[in-house]
């Protein structure tokens, strides 16, 4: 009898330590600018879901993406590798048949279900258009959304290079939802995922397609917005359109109660988008010079938010030191109690301590590679406040700058704590400083490398 009841006993404790592990969702934005919502300064558009998350959590104001493109970002955040080191250095085809990031990476649904967890993707995937390389067949046991870069948000097809072809999947099989409107059949699929694993962990990878083209925001948001100039007042309107989703997000898991046992991390993939199709821009980088494809800070930095009510996280606090996007693979590992492979190395750091104070930044140096090529790719290097930029581009060069010089695109050197809006090349001033940076980049690339 006494054994009985230990392993009674035993079997009530396990499950009690399974259901401590919390829910994890990450909702990663598409072409958001590094300051467009309200908890960021901005004044012109709505984004009371977003601040509802800050006021409830912790916001970054260095918070920088993995790559300051969709694919590589996407990357660098699921696997925690500098996305050359994940196999995509630069964006994926969005063509059927197209193969993207490499299927023997590891990445964070593998790691959440070798912890137990039940894991979901929802939105937009753009990392491989092969059974291999589509989310079920990379550790998700159930998606729901569009392969490619994006999509119209009623017919769901992919019109921006041809021939136009449809582009909406459920588990690897193509489904057709003809005139549905893309964001809230996101929500469904997202709330019902959510009920049907409320009893267990789940992660869910929540990829918004949102505010990228087509700028296509809710007609309560296009009249709210209508004087504003263009391309602002369409940008906007599809920006506060997606903090509406995120609120439906907020409130469902309130509903459900599962708020607190739940981290919810909120994140732009890279900076806004200067592209014709979203009529050359809409998006904001305030002080910021650069946009989405370079690697300015425009390019990079991003509103981030990570906000878990009864994990013992700060509520309405602000960090300032510099975090990436690759740094969420080992934090999530340390908050759930999951085990990072030997063989899937990460160059993320946990930022665990930096998210409670204890910390300012875990990182001494980074590196940034936007392009398959070393020698033509963009690149940057960080170190504290020093950042060096090589092959440097821009679409957009704000009034305050001058544009780009033949010499400035070789090296452009800038110190963030004295010239935050990279105005001036400081290069000529500080050789020591480039050749220390030059340094450090041979032997990230040296790294890199070496990569099998």
């Amino acid at each position: 009898m006494d054994r009985f009841f230990f392993f009674a006993a035993l079997l009530v404790f396990s499950s009690c330590l399974l259901q401590a592990k919390p829910n994890v969702i990450i909702v990663y934005t598409d072409d958001q600018g590094s300051v467009d919502a309200n908890c960021y300064g901005s004044t012109d558009i709505e984004t009371p879901h977003i601040d509802r998350l800050a006021e409830t959590g912790v916001r970054f104001t260095q918070m920088l993406a993995p790559s300051a493109i969709c694919s590589a970002s996407r990357a660098g955040l699921l696997t925690g590798q500098i996305p050359a080191r994940a196999g995509v250095p630069a964006n994926v085809s969005s063509a059927k048949g197209n193969e993207g990031m490499p299927a023997s990476k590891f990445i964070l649904p593998e790691l959440f279900k070798s912890n137990g967890y039940a894991t979901g993707h929802i939105g937009k995937w753009h990392l491989g258009y092969t059974e291999e390389t589509m989310p079920n067949a990379q550790g998700f046991d159930y998606s729901y959304g569009h392969m490619g870069g994006c999509i119209d948000n009623y017919s769901h097809f992919f019109y921006w290079n041809g021939p136009n072809r449809h582009d909406l999947w459920r588990n690897g099989t193509e489904i057709w939802e003809d005139g549905a409107f893309f964001g809230d059949r996101m929500v469904e699929e997202l709330k019902g995922f959510i009920d049907l694993h409320a009893e267990e962990p789940f992660f869910v990878y929540w990829a918004i397609n949102w505010p990228h083209y087509p700028l296509q925001g809710t007609s309560k948001w296009r009249e709210r917005y209508a004087d504003l100039p263009h391309p602002r007042d369409k940008y906007a309107a599809f920006m506060s359109s997606t903090d509406d989703l995120l609120g439906e997000l907020l409130d469902h898991l309130e509903a459900s109660g599962l708020r607190d046992d739940t981290i919810v991390i909120f994140q732009s993939d890279h900076g806004h988008s200067v592209e014709e199709r979203t009529f050359g821009g809409g998006g904001s980088a305030g002080p910021y010079r650069g946009h989405k494809g370079n690697l300015f800070e425009g390019g990079i930095r991003v509103p981030a938010v990570v906000s878990w009510p009864g994990g013992d996280l700060p509520q309405g606090a602000v960090r300032e030191g510099l975090v990436t996007g690759m740094d969420w693979y080992p934090t999530l590992a340390e908050w759930t109690g999951a085990t990072i492979p030997d063989d899937h190395p990460v160059d993320g750091r946990s930022i665990a301590k930096v998210v409670s104070g204890e910390m300012k930044t875990p990182h001494e140096k980074v590196y940034w590679r936007l392009g398959a090529n070393p020698e033509k790719a963009k690149w940057v290097v960080r170190k504290g406040d020093w950042k060096l930029l090589g092959n440097a581009t821009e679409n957009v060069t704000p009034e305050d700058c001058e544009p780009l010089t033949d010499d400035d695109r070789k090296l452009f050197l800038v110190n963030l704590k004295e010239d935050v809006g990279e105005h001036e090349n400081i290069k000529a001033q500080h050789p020591e400083v480039v050749a220390e940076l030059l340094e450090i980049r041979a032997e990230f690339e040296s790294s890199l490398a070496s990569e099998p």
